[in-house]
């Protein structure tokens, strides 16, 4: 996830390589961002690397290509999950920004309520962010739509039996077996953001 320092490093090699059509130096950089070492706008820059944002290449003095040009992208809140007991599917219209990491024309978040993932690193307040799916692989994270009215966040199996286990990833609490047609698969998980520290 990045900082704001990060994300303010990431506009300005942005905006410098839009301007000048060619990249920063980490001095320029320095500059641009107020700082006065350049080992500290090394370490953003080095951040952004790591975030798969921009890559450093071999050999030249100016060496930033983006590899993600723009973060300024929104995908679509499309409401709450439970992550607990199924609760009932509502939309929100709301929009969230992300990094363009997670972004796709066929992704969209939900927030998390409730602590059944836990033990995955997923709490209650998280964003997921999902892509929409309607099917899913054996140990996959999935958006489950339990008899058309709640919505659940849980891991998939699919039985021989032809029933699915949706399983809780919280010590405390069971997997449950569902007969396939009370199951319909709205999503795979294939993020997650953390707005508060």
């Amino acid at each position: 996830m990045l900082t704001r320092k990060s994300k303010q490093t990431f506009d300005f090699i942005k905006y410098f390589i839009d301007k000048q059509n060619l990249s920063p130096t980490m001095a320029e950089i320095a500059k641009g961002i107020g700082v006065k070492s350049r080992g500290v706008a090394y370490r953003y820059v080095q951040h952004l690397v790591k975030e798969g944002l921009i890559s450093l290449v071999p050999g030249r003095h100016r060496n930033i290509e983006l590899l993600m040009p723009n973060l300024d992208e929104k995908i679509p809140l499309l409401g709450i999950i439970a992550a607990g007991k199924p609760i009932e599917a509502v939309s929100i219209p709301e929009t969230v920004d992300v990094a363009c990491l997670l972004l796709g024309a066929n992704r969209y978040a939900l927030k998390v309520k409730g602590d059944s993932m836990v033990d995955e690193g997923i709490l209650d307040g998280d964003l997921v962010i999902c892509e929409h799916a309607k099917t899913a692989h054996n140990g996959e994270i999935v958006v489950a739509l339990l008899d058309n009215e709640a919505v659940t966040l849980k891991r998939f199996y699919n039985n021989e039996d032809g029933t699915i286990t949706l399983k809780p990833a919280n010590a405390l609490l069971q997997a449950i077996n569902y007969p396939a047609t009370r199951i319909t698969i709205q999503g795979v998980m294939i993020g997650l953001l953390r707005l508060s520290a």
